[in-house]
């Protein structure tokens, strides 16, 4: 049997998006609280009986949402145009090497009905 673990946050950050429909008010700073949640999966320990420790998993997001919370995504380094799918692969990027298990990304916007999921 295989486990799947989540834990949701969420971040508030600005952004410009060039694009061709929306494109003025794309291109004018604006913002978004982002929701997103990350999945890790495989076999528990036996010993913890836990995939792994969600206390773990909360601490690496709290050092993820330092890098996006209340920023200038334009202005992160590594992350590119502000796309959902670029938050998903950022996230990623910023948390596998932390977190091996991690299965899989979403980052979605409740208030525009919109999300991505990457799955790893």
């Amino acid at each position: 049997m295989n486990y799947a673990i989540s834990q949701k946050f969420f971040f508030d950050a600005a952004h410009t998006l060039r694009r061709e429909i929306e494109a003025d008010s794309s291109l004018r700073i604006h913002g978004h609280t982002y929701n997103a949640e990350v999945c890790l999966g495989g076999q528990p320990d036996p010993l913890t009986g836990m995939v792994v420790d969600l206390g773990l998993v909360r601490r690496e997001i709290e050092w993820l949402r330092q890098q996006l919370d209340h920023h200038l995504l334009d202005d992160v380094a590594g992350l590119g145009p502000a796309t959902l799918e670029n938050l998903c692969r950022f996230i990623a990027q910023q948390l596998l090497p932390r977190l091996p298990a991690l299965s899989s990304v979403r980052v979605w916007r409740e208030s525009m009905g919109d999300g991505c999921t990457l799955c790893l």
